[in-house]
């Protein structure tokens, strides 16, 4: 069935998640290499396509309406669905037989992932690697049903029949846009967190059952406001204030330092986690799987944040 003339093109989707992410439509146009005019011509563009609007513009930058807020989720999973297939097309083209396949959690795949296969590339240029962002259960069923070499998760447990090791550590962070009313608050209590409408990642997500875990003795988590299907259009929704989120630090560490989200303390449990890589139990992982690795591994413990050596063990069921 031939797609809808409705559907935007792939540059204007990086353009709009752009904007989602920096808050300016002049920041999205510079990141993209076009003129503010262009990028301007082509959102235009891309609302009268779809038939409703996508922003709202003011001096002070460009907030997601809320249907900008639904597209802006959907772009998300077109482009991630474009860049695994373009390390598809890449692997296709590829004159040897090796060949890496990872699948990692929408955390990792963003803010990890890129700066270790650059590494990996750099030490070995004709090794072929694809790249799939799922959330943490989906990844864990494609290492178990042999699909990738290597997977990373951000869930508090992995399944049986995976052994893992610790290769980075990270927080959640509850954030609000600034003009949401737990901005003005010092921290917010376990009690508050579980009874609010939040905007929550889809159940399978690794931040949804951490948050889940912790909360539940409070009470468990309330039905949410918003059920996004990754990261980036969790925190565009905060963004354009539809209400508190729970996200990892390393997605939103610029727009905290950049006060477009304030961070609200929460006081009596820890929301720090464990980001983790997994492979079938009692199969080492081997040539370019090992290689990247050893790389996360030594990254890891050349940042501010050292994850301890530890050695690989079978995760409980």
């Amino acid at each position: 069935m031939p797609l809808s003339p409705r559907v935007p093109d792939l540059p204007s989707l990086e353009l709009l998640l752009a904007v989602a992410r920096l808050g300016s439509l002049g920041r999205a146009a510079r990141e993209a290499g076009i003129s503010q005019p262009a990028a301007s011509a082509r959102m235009r563009m891309m609302e009268t396509r779809i038939g409703v609007g996508l922003l709202e513009r003011s001096p002070n930058g460009s907030r997601l309406t809320p249907a900008g807020v639904l597209v802006t989720g959907w772009a998300g999973q077109v482009l991630e669905a474009a860049v695994a297939m373009d390390a598809g097309i890449e692997a296709l083209r590829g004159e040897r037989d090796d060949r890496l396949r990872v699948a990692a959690s929408l955390t990792a795949a963003e803010h990890l992932l890129p700066g270790w296969l650059v590494a990996l590339r750099a030490d070995q240029p004709d090794t072929v690697v694809s790249l799939s962002a799922d959330n943490s259960a989906l990844v864990a069923e494609k290492v178990l049903g042999g699909e990738v070499d290597l997977g990373f998760v951000e869930s508090a447990t992995v399944p049986a029949g995976l052994d893992t090791v610790v290769v980075a550590r990270d927080e959640l962070v509850v954030v609000t846009a600034p003009q949401h009313a737990w901005a003005r608050r010092s921290r917010v209590t376990p009690e508050e967190l579980a009874a609010a409408r939040l905007i929550l990642r889809e159940p399978g997500s690794g931040a949804r059952q951490v948050l889940t875990d912790v909360l539940a003795p409070y009470g468990g988590l309330a039905s949410p406001l918003l059920e996004l299907p990754s990261s980036m259009a969790v925190k565009a929704a905060a963004l354009a204030g539809a209400g508190p989120a729970v996200l990892s630090r390393l997605a939103v560490e610029e727009d905290l330092r950049a006060r477009r989200l304030v961070a609200v303390q929460l006081t009596g449990v820890d929301l720090s986690r464990s980001l983790r890589a997994v492979w079938p139990s009692g199969h080492r992982p081997q040539g370019p799987a090992r290689d990247l690795l050893s790389m996360a591994r030594r990254a890891v413990r050349r940042g501010p944040e050292k994850a301890a050596p530890e050695q690989p063990k079978l995760a409980p069921g």
